[in-house]
């Protein structure tokens, strides 16, 4: 006989069954309760502040003071002459972050994998794990240690090697490539961890018989590795694309300086210029918005994508 569906219950009956369940998981629910309570106060009600955004905002009459001005902040941030500059080149770092910063933790995990010694695999774990936790001031510490135009240590090569030296950090041409190349070096290792869980738990008897069949381990990788962890690829794949219009605002203003804006202003930075040093902010606040939205579209059509194509998606 088919159990009856849930929505054919009587509702004290599913009032039961519910008062059941909560009972059973209280435990549970009570570890959960400080995380929900944090982003209700921290995440959600600040949410309410975005009203500015659609309002001549005064500070020192509240958000829900000031005239309505609809989509005026909107308008005039797209007919400024910075616009098309902070997109561009929020979204391009985020693109070249994408391109050559996302393959590089699967590439690592899967040669991770391939070291047999237990003690040398853990001492390039931990090894590759250490900039993560690097602060990002002492990051752009490193960074003008090393690429500073008087005593930088590439520089010092470069002219060892008869070259010229050349004022990387205020270089518009350069600051992409530092900024990207540093955050690979920074991020790839603590980035490989979910994906060398992801290789522990596959079966190791479809390796052995790859091996018996005289599989090579590139081919291993392609036709075993690679398809068996493809969900949790596409997944982070997925959570990456929701940051593509959100460059890092810290690590962008400690680097740049107004001789690299062509290629350093990104949104954040503008935001924090635009809202912090000139007060606008029902201004800074409608740009805020504008980018919180390019990223959820950028989620929401990568999870429709992904779920039509690979039967993968987050929701």
């Amino acid at each position: 006989m088919r159990q009856a569906d849930s929505s054919s219950l009587p509702r004290g009956h599913t009032r039961k069954r519910l008062l059941e369940i909560l009972n059973r998981d209280k435990y549970l629910y009570a570890m959960f309760l400080p995380f929900f309570i944090y982003y209700i106060i921290f995440s959600y009600i600040p949410m309410t502040g975005l009203v500015i955004a659609f309002k001549d905002f005064k500070p020192g009459f509240g958000i829900y003071h000031g005239d309505w001005v609809g989509l005026k902040w909107f308008v005039q941030f797209f007919n400024s002459p910075y616009a098309v500059r902070t997109i561009r080149n929020t979204v391009l770092i985020s693109l070249y972050d994408l391109v050559f910063g996302f393959p590089v933790p699967i590439l690592f995990a899967v040669c991770i994998m391939e070291i047999r010694h237990m003690g040398y695999r853990r001492i390039v774990q931990t090894a590759s794990y250490l900039p993560h936790f690097i602060s990002t001031v002492v990051m752009v510490g490193i960074l003008v240690n090393f690429f500073t135009i008087n005593n930088g240590i590439v520089n010092n090569i470069i002219e060892k090697l008869g070259g010229e030296r050349i004022n990387f950090l205020i270089n518009p041409r350069w600051f992409r490539t530092l900024y990207v190349g540093s955050s690979i070096w920074q991020n790839f290792g603590f980035s490989s961890i979910i994906y060398i869980a992801a290789i522990t738990g596959i079966d190791p008897g479809l390796y052995e018989a790859a091996k018996i069949d005289g599989i090579t381990k590139l081919k291993q990788v392609f036709y075993i590795t690679i398809p068996l962890i493809a969900s949790t690829i596409m997944v982070l794949f997925i959570l990456q694309l929701g940051r593509i219009m959100s460059v890092g605002f810290e690590k962008v203003f400690l680097m740049y300086s107004s001789a690299v804006y062509e290629t350093a202003d990104v949104i954040s930075t503008y935001i924090y210029r635009q809202g912090i040093e000139s007060s606008n902010y029902s201004f800074a606040t409608a740009i805020g918005l504008f980018n919180s939205l390019i990223n959820f579209a950028f989620v929401y059509a990568a999870n429709r994508i992904s779920r039509a194509t690979t039967q993968t998606s987050l929701w």
